[in-house]
């Protein structure tokens, strides 16, 4: 999934050193909206966070994949839900001090149900939500996953919400 490692570098201003860089392949996430506006997250349990976590649909970019369609597919698996309508919102350096990993979020609209194709070790719970209240939820402090906070504000901006 990542590669860790130690490269030698020259900073701006002629200066060398050594850095420890995660080489990540970037990640892809939707924003699904039904046809009552409900948004879809995830309740997913995350292990390196200690529990639960309130996610948006997303994933891993495989090798030789467009970003799009990493997205189609982690919506295909992990909700089991397909998209005619896909709309690039933002991407974004998730942690840009040590791992080159980008992520990619999109607007998906006029869904349609398929089989899910999970992965034996996802553990996720799927739930639609108006979206004032998944924004309610990221200003509680419930929502703490950056890449959902980061797409649910950005589409109440988008929205004019």
């Amino acid at each position: 999934m990542i590669d860790l490692k130690l490269e030698s570098v020259n900073l701006p201003g002629g200066i060398s050193t050594e850095l420890e860089v995660i080489r990540h392949p970037g990640g892809a996430v939707a924003i699904a909206i039904n046809e009552t506006d409900n948004i879809c997250l995830i309740k997913q349990y995350r292990h390196a966070a200690g529990g639960w976590l309130w996610e948006l649909p997303g994933g891993r970019i495989e090798p030789g994949e467009a970003a799009i369609i990493s997205a189609q597919r982690e919506l295909r698996e992990e909700v089991g839900l397909e998209a005619s309508d896909w709309q690039p919102l933002i991407n974004f350096w998730s942690t840009p001090g040590f791992c080159t990993e980008i992520l990619y979020l999109f607007c998906a609209r006029g869904l349609s149900d398929v089989p899910t194709e999970r992965d034996e070790h996802e553990v996720l719970e799927v739930h639609w939500m108006p979206i004032p209240e998944a924004l309610a939820l990221c200003d509680s402090g419930e929502i703490t996953d950056a890449k959902t906070l980061l797409g649910l504000y950005k589409l109440a901006r988008v929205l004019d919400l």
